[in-house]
């Protein structure tokens, strides 16, 4: 799913139109952003935690040249999904095997 399929199903669901759940949407994401800019967690309780969080410096390999490259320490952005998703998630789709390999359906 899009943002566009994103926005109209809010719309959907809230009776918003487009333009207000786009609003809307666009709003929740930058609030977001900035709790993670300025170091700040975000809990969403049943549904997830959004953290900056470091990364240490490391070296790689360039896959181009062979040789190693300093990469230097950095935060990034980290989700890690609560409970009630996992468990809702788990509730509705199957990891099935198939000869590609495993894909997703719907229980």
């Amino acid at each position: 799913m899009n943002k566009g399929e994103f926005v109209d199903r809010l719309a959907e669901k809230t009776g918003f139109t487009k333009k207000d759940s786009k609003k809307a949407l666009d709003s929740v994401l930058e609030i977001i952003t900035e709790a993670l800019e300025e170091g700040d967690d975000i809990l969403f309780t049943g549904f997830g935690k959004f953290e900056p969080r470091a990364r240490q410096a490391t070296e790689r390999i360039n896959p181009q040249t062979g040789k190693m490259i300093d990469v230097p320490a950095k935060v990034v952005p980290k989700f890690s999904s609560g409970k009630t998703l996992e468990d809702t998630v788990r509730e509705n789709l199957e990891a099935v095997e198939t000869d590609s390999g495993l894909e997703i359906e719907k229980s």
